[in-house]
């Protein structure tokens, strides 16, 4: 029997939404969900929806549609139970991070495939993706890596300052390149 002409619009649209949203997104995951209870789902969509990703259960025949017009190569991946999560901000991370975090404490719900940047990742990759760390701790490590220069010639010039006080014969040339100074001092 062939679907009427009504539901396959609505699946046409389904499909249509679902590539504008992987085309408008950095990076989504599909994942296998199953086994896992209502409790741990909600707090599992909860923890997604803050961390800026769209999660949903979607039928493998509707993602393999939107994959074919992406030029994903998802079907070894489409079996059983398939959820996507898309991320909706730049945070390429989240969306690996978040599942394979829960999947390390749910024996089946399994991490299947994903995209970055428009190209299909496999599981490892997937997995390399979620050990990496978030985007808010790479920019915390790139501003202490400037920072740290300036921090290091803070402390070193405290340090003179410091020594100057607690010698109050000290000689200018001293303070600005000791060791000449302390040659001077032995050639006298």
């Amino acid at each position: 029997m062939m679907p009427n002409a009504k539901v396959l619009e609505e699946k046409k649209a389904v499909v249509a939404s679902l590539v504008e949203k992987i085309k408008n997104s950095p990076a989504g995951v599909l994942v296998d969900y199953k086994g896992i209870n209502v409790e741990d789902d909600t707090k599992l969509r909860k923890q997604l929806r803050e961390a800026g990703v769209e999660y949903a259960v979607i039928k493998n025949t509707l993602i393999r549609f939107a994959a074919k017009e992406l030029g994903f190569d998802w079907d070894e991946t489409l079996h059983g139970t398939t959820a996507l999560a898309i991320s909706t901000t730049d945070d390429v991370v989240a969306p690996a991070k978040i599942l394979a975090d829960f999947a390390k404490t749910h024996e089946n719900f399994n991490l299947k495939a994903g995209y970055l940047e428009g190209k299909v990742i496999g599981e490892d990759e997937v997995k390399k993706l979620a050990a990496m760390p978030s985007k808010e701790v790479l920019i915390a490590q790139v501003l202490y890596s400037f920072n740290f220069p300036i921090m290091q010639l803070a402390i070193a010039c405290d340090a003179i300052v410091k020594k100057a006080e607690g010698n109050e014969e000290m000689k200018v040339a001293e303070l600005v390149a000791p060791k000449e100074a302390a040659a001077e001092e032995a050639a006298e």
